[in-house]
């Protein structure tokens, strides 16, 4: 089950589609939880204050680490780029392709 779960997360985070698309929907429905927690006094709730203080920590954090992990992403395309620039890779395909031959003048 542990495996499980494990594969589920890793495969949804590699899904930046489906990581924006849930961001979105989370962001709405908290978004419409402040009028009906204001309606239902739940703001006059210490747990519930608490609670989604808590879970704003969370959110913060995970947007955090989600930012860091595209910023090593760019950091090894950047870094392979300048190991293996594109110039150097088209220059070596064209000499591979390209025979030379003399004119017969």
């Amino acid at each position: 089950m542990r495996g499980l779960i494990k594969s589920f997360r890793t495969s949804i985070q590699g899904d930046a589609v489906f990581m924006r698309r849930l961001n979105g929907w989370l962001t709405m429905f908290w978004i419409a939880m402040i009028p009906i927690s204001f309606q239902l006094g739940w703001l006059n709730s210490v747990t519930y204050v608490s609670a989604l203080s808590l879970w704003a920590l969370v959110a913060g954090h995970l947007s955090t680490w989600q930012a860091a992990r595209v910023e090593v992403t760019q950091e090894k395309e950047v870094q392979r780029q300048v190991d293996n620039p594109v110039e150097e890779r088209v220059v070596d395909k064209m000499v591979a392709e390209t025979t030379v031959q003399e004119s017969a003048a």
